[in-house]
């Protein structure tokens, strides 16, 4: 188990350091097998600029289960409204080394189609 979390570290550990050498405003999500949490960070990474996650009543009220496909989608839709609203287009996305299928394309498709831009 541990070797697959160490895996994933580094795959996460590669991306935001690409990330953080182009100073971009970047996407990050988390997942555990409960929720599922994306957060905009700042350039320099010292703020959190807008965030949704699985937790909040308004999301939760919207979806059946907290941590599948349709909670994801609508997260991405959460986050790309509130970045917009902070005057966010444009981000990297930071998908944590999670592979880029299931919740974390759902996520990410939800957010473009909304009208962020990565």
């Amino acid at each position: 188990m541990m070797e697959k979390k160490n895996s994933r570290m580094k795959r996460a550990l590669k991306l935001r350091s690409k990330i953080k050498r182009l100073g971009t405003t970047r996407l990050s999500i988390h997942k555990t097998s409960q929720h599922i949490y994306a957060q905009i960070i700042s350039g320099d990474g010292n703020q959190t600029l807008a965030s949704a996650s699985t937790n909040q009543a308004a999301i939760k009220a919207a979806v059946g289960g907290t941590s599948n496909v349709k909670a994801a989608a609508e997260v991405g839709k959460a986050i790309a409204e509130r970045a917009l609203a902070a005057g966010i287009t444009e981000v990297a996305f930071d998908r944590s080394g999670f592979k880029y299928h299931g919740c974390v394309k759902a996520l990410a498709d939800a957010a473009r189609e909304a009208g962020l831009k990565f």
